[in-house]
């Protein structure tokens, strides 16, 4: 585990970038997998890379997101604008505030790079990725802020493959 610590310290944008890669894309092919009932590749190779790259591009904004956050509501806090409330206070402030604000640019961002990979123009159901912001990211992200900076990233890299199966689950489909 030092290593993987020293590793995000050391190259904390690169880390991001791949832990999102990697994780961010398993999390769109299990919600697949979840959808139809069975493991199978989901993307052609072309598009799956494309979906490493969209998820790279995204890691960058979401750690920029995560460290910029932070500091605003560090700097709220002391200004008396936010109650502290000790580390799950502050936790749940910067997971509110960021969700509720960035949270909202990233799901339309997502949603415009995933229509741009698969030339189409979705952008059904996109009020429930903006839901998931409440009832998913601002509690999961709580528990994120809990921890120590450098577990943070590589956790919600994780979320990302828990809410694609979460999502998954709950698309199904049925064959007839």
């Amino acid at each position: 585990m030092n290593e993987y610590v020293e590793l995000v310290k050391e190259y904390p944008i690169y880390s991001a970038i791949v832990q999102f890669a990697v994780l961010g894309t398993l999390g769109d092919i299990f919600s697949k997998w979840m959808q139809k009932g069975k493991v199978f590749m989901p993307y052609k190779v072309v598009i799956l890379v494309l979906k490493m790259l969209e998820w790279a591009f995204l890691a960058i904004c979401i750690k920029y997101a995560f460290v910029g956050f932070q500091g605003f509501v560090d700097s709220l806090i002391s200004h008396q604008l936010l109650p502290g409330l000790g580390v799950f206070g502050r936790a749940f402030w910067v997971s509110v505030t960021m969700n509720l604000q960035f949270g909202l640019l990233l799901v339309i961002l997502h949603r415009f790079l995933d229509n741009v990979i698969v030339k189409q123009n979705n952008w059904e159901n996109i009020d429930k990725g903006m839901w998931s912001l409440i009832w998913f990211w601002i509690p999961a992200h709580t528990i994120t802020f809990m921890l120590d900076k450098p577990y943070q990233i590589g956790l919600a890299a994780v979320w990302s493959v828990v809410l694609g199966l979460i999502l998954g689950y709950y698309n199904k489909t049925t064959t007839q």
